[in-house]
Formats: C-alpha cells, structure tokens, sequence
C-alpha cells in the first residue's frame, strides 16, 4: 500500500509540474483564424473547442515518440469526436540534415492523401534515413510507383519549401525552439508546451481547458 501512495504522488506531482508549465506560459488573446492551415496536414473539426499546433521535426527522436505513441489516442479518442482540432506543422531544425527533405516527402504526400502512411514510415525508420539520408526510398517503401511519381514531382517544385517555412515562421512567433512543441489554444488563451507529454497527463489538461466557461 505504501508504495501504491508513493506512486499516485508521483503521477499527480507530474500532472501538476506539466499543467504548471502550461499555465504559466499562457499567451493572452489570440486571433481565432489560426493562419496557413494545410488541410492535408490538419485533422477533425475547425469548430473544435481546442486546437492544438503541433510543431515537429521528423529526425528528432521525441517527435517520433509523440507521433507513434501520445497522437495515435488523441486522434481517436478526443479529434475524432470533435474536441480536438489537430494541426501539424513542420519545425525542421537546422542540425538535422534530412529534416526538410522528410518534411518535403510527407507534405508531398499529404496532398495525395498518403500523408498519416508516409509520416508513420518516416518516424518508424527514422534512425535508417537518418544515417543514409534515404528519405526517397523509406516513402517509396509504402507508395505505389504511380504515387512516387506524383510526389516526386511535388517534391521538385518550390511550393512545398513556402508552406515549410511558413510553418517555421509561425512557430517562430510562438517562440519555438525546440521540437516537439505543442501549443493549444482554448477560448482565446494559448498554452506553449514544449517536449513530450504523456496521453495520460494531456488527457487531464485536454479535460481542464473542456471544462472551461
């Protein structure tokens, strides 16, 4: 029983840590029409009650953890119902060689609607292309022939660098420095986060700004 009390301490001292920082760090009011919003790279509904921007880099390993672990339950359990508007945005970080190329690929990709594929490859092998710079090959690995074509092209043109560094921009006006980080928005406040947050201790916070009046 012992143990039991000193472990619930524990989760709730971290619960409390992360909504300190959180709350700490809020922006005050913000313009309701978040700009630049890929809807190939934007999920659930632009009415939801928060939004969340998540700026990520597809070399840096925490990204990879938030992808594969945290987003896969908020996407089914609070996007998908309509709570929460999630956006990706592209931070690629000017130590890791192939970021902006994977950002490149997986843009491309979002605009044939192989975007969740793509990106779920990329994090999935992220230490191979990381090491043999490879991006083309790891997202050839999960497209059809016709599809690489298709983003092969994409990739190639310059639109998809513009939409890249809006994203930086953006993220940039947040103050942004470091991947992944999160920012929510919830009636006119804005929460930064930076680092990964567990689904547990999100689903609190994600409950603490729906119970707002």
């Amino acid at each position: 029983m012992k143990h039991r009390g000193i472990l619930a301490g524990a989760v709730l001292l971290s619960v409390v840590v992360a909504f300190a920082v959180l709350s700490t760090e809020a922006a005050s009011q913000y313009s309701p029409d978040i700009p630049d919003v890929d809807p190939h790279k934007a999920f659930g509904s632009k009415n939801a009650p928060v939004t969340m921007e998540v700026f990520s880099d597809f070399q840096c390993p925490a990204c990879k953890t938030l992808f594969t672990t945290t987003n896969r339950r908020l996407m089914e359990d609070y996007v998908s119902s309509g709570k929460v508007y999630l956006i990706h945005r592209d931070f690629p970080l000017p130590m890791h060689a192939h970021s902006r190329v994977a950002a490149r690929y997986a843009r491309a990709a979002a605009q044939l609607g192989k975007g969740e594929s793509v990106e779920q490859a990329l994090f999935q092998n992220q230490e191979k292309w990381e090491q043999n710079g490879d991006v083309d090959g790891t997202v050839a690995a999960v497209l059809s022939a016709a599809e690489m074509t298709k983003v092969r092209a994409l990739v190639k043109g310059n639109s998809l660098d513009t939409a890249i560094d809006k994203d930086y921009a953006l993220g940039q006006t947040y103050r942004v420095n470091q991947t992944p980080t999160t920012v929510f928005h919830c009636k006119g406040q804005i929460y930064p986060y930076s680092g990964v947050m567990t689904y547990d201790i999100l689903k609190q916070f994600l409950e603490q700004l729906l119970a707002q009046k």
